[in-house]
């Protein structure tokens, strides 16, 4: 008689990002993903003591694909950091769009804090850097931009418009250019 085999958390954990991959966050839940493991739901609630503990981990898994594919696009772009930061998040939400789903269109009510916003302090630092802004003042410019980066990504990711990433990036400069000259021309008049 062959010895049970013992599921993982490493493994439950990977069937469950290929599970959200796959078919969507809604997907996820314990039936389900034991049927993906080929096992009950017992090796799924002995690792992890609930379903939402399951979730934070696949939000965390989701997470770290969603900064490599970042870092890989930043690396290779020949676009400043900040932009190219801007088109490798419509990219990610176009490449994995259950995964851009999961972490940046799900509902935040009760969340005590988001695992994605040391982002947003280097992201509004380096905004701030490209259009000579600080403070408070590159925060609420990086909030403009991101507004039209975040919308263009869902629509990306819901399948709602694709756009070629060239007309993405003309849209981005155009925003940008802009946006500071907003800031330049309301800063002259105070």
């Amino acid at each position: 008689m062959a010895a049970p085999v013992r599921i993982t958390e490493a493994a439950i954990r990977e069937a469950a990002l290929r599970l959200v991959r796959e078919q969507g966050p809604q997907a996820l839940n314990a039936r389900a993903l034991a049927a993906a493991l080929g096992c009950s739901t017992q090796p799924i609630f002995k690792n992890f003591p609930s379903m939402e503990a399951l979730r934070r981990a696949v939000v965390e898994d989701a997470l770290a694909a969603y900064h490599r594919f970042v870092e890989a696009a930043v690396t290779v772009s020949l676009f400043p950091p900040y932009k190219a930061r801007g088109l490798a998040y419509i990219g990610f939400a176009r490449a994995e769009p259950a995964l851009f789903r999961l972490l940046f269109m799900r509902s935040r009510t009760g969340e005590t804090e988001s695992p994605e916003d040391p982002d947003w302090t280097a992201d509004s630092a380096r905004a701030g850097s490209s259009a000579g802004l600080a403070g408070q003042d590159a925060e609420l410019f990086h909030l403009e931009m991101w507004a039209l980066v975040h919308g263009i990504a869902v629509m990306q990711a819901t399948g709602y418009l694709n756009l070629e990433e060239a007309t993405v990036s003309q849209m981005l400069t155009d925003a940008f250019r802009g946006i500071k000259a907003s800031w330049e021309e309301n800063h002259e008049c105070h």
